[in-house]
């Protein structure tokens, strides 16, 4: 009897730049934003395998996260948290996803502001 593997796929502290917010100077400059993802998918296949097929690729997954909060704007970090949450549970062996988006210097005495968004497959 085969137990099921949950591997736990982490991309940390993604540092990027965006559009983002709603008064005049967010609207025109770009700010920072750093995303962390967690995903967990069953990986019982890639833990016997050594065909990339097997596993959850992680390398398209973070492409496309900076692809789509480079080339976007956004108003809200709520907004930007759920697309790029969407995008990463796009694979059906994703049964938990979370994502974090920070905004640095977003409020004068704290480092930063973040919203973070989950995914549980029922």
């Amino acid at each position: 009897m085969s137990v099921s593997q949950l591997a736990k796929i982490r991309i940390k502290n993604l540092r990027l730049r965006t559009f983002i917010g709603i008064n005049e100077e967010e609207v025109n400059n770009k700010q920072d934003v750093v995303v962390n993802v967690e995903i967990h998918y069953l990986a019982e296949r890639a833990t016997h395998s050594v065909e990339i097929e097997d596993a959850l690729n992680y390398k398209p997954i973070t492409k496309s996260v900076i692809r789509h909060v480079e080339e976007n704007r956004f108003a809200l970090l709520e907004c930007l948290t759920a697309e790029l949450l969407d995008l990463v549970v796009c694979d059906d062996r994703v049964v938990f996803a979370e994502v974090e988006v920070d905004k640095p210097n977003a409020l004068r005495f704290a480092d930063s502001v973040s919203i973070a968004l989950c995914y549980h497959k029922d």
